[in-house]
């Protein structure tokens, strides 16, 4: 489901995402949901860097994935082990075009399209301490409310202005 905002531009999606990292977002974001856990895309951590997606689970545990559409956007990468300090888990995602061995073995891998995605690797877990994770739990649910209420806002302007959202 999009989230509808009343900014012009979303802040789900900045301009920086391919159309194929997009449809991979989209089937990571389904494939998580099937499992009850909760995501939310492009959250800015406190080191600046904004995860792809981030997740929390039913247990609180938290994780992030890291989204490459191609090999260049892998190599050209190198914000991605500082993530390991924000999550439980590290995974990567991508499609079935990109060759998994380019991946490091100790972070999960999933293989996704628009539909839905599978998990080729378990991420590792390394524990967060509890005052990081109180703060990006914390942190998680304020972004959530607050797009939520973005979107009920919109959606309210639209209906204000006799269209449906």
């Amino acid at each position: 489901m999009a989230i509808i905002t009343p900014h012009k531009t979303s802040p789900l999606i900045d301009g920086r995402q391919s159309d194929r990292a997009l449809l991979v977002r989209r089937g990571v974001q389904r494939f998580f949901y099937d499992l009850r856990v909760s995501l939310l895309p492009e959250m800015t951590l406190a080191s600046g860097r904004r995860a792809d997606l981030i997740g929390l689970t039913e247990k609180g545990d938290l994780f992030i994935v890291e989204i490459k559409s191609s090999i260049e956007d892998f190599r050209f990468d190198c914000k991605w082990p500082g993530y390991r300090d924000y999550c439980d888990r590290l995974y990567f995602a991508t499609h079935d075009g990109v060759p998994s061995g380019i991946f490091p073995e100790d972070c999960g891998l999933i293989i996704a399209d628009s539909y839905g995605a599978h998990l080729l690797r378990e991420a590792p877990e390394h524990k967060l301490a509890g005052a990081r994770r109180k703060a990006l739990t914390r942190q998680f649910a304020k972004l959530a409310a607050d797009r939520l209420m973005q979107a009920e806002l919109a959606a309210h302007n639209l209906a204000a202005m006799g269209k449906s959202a």
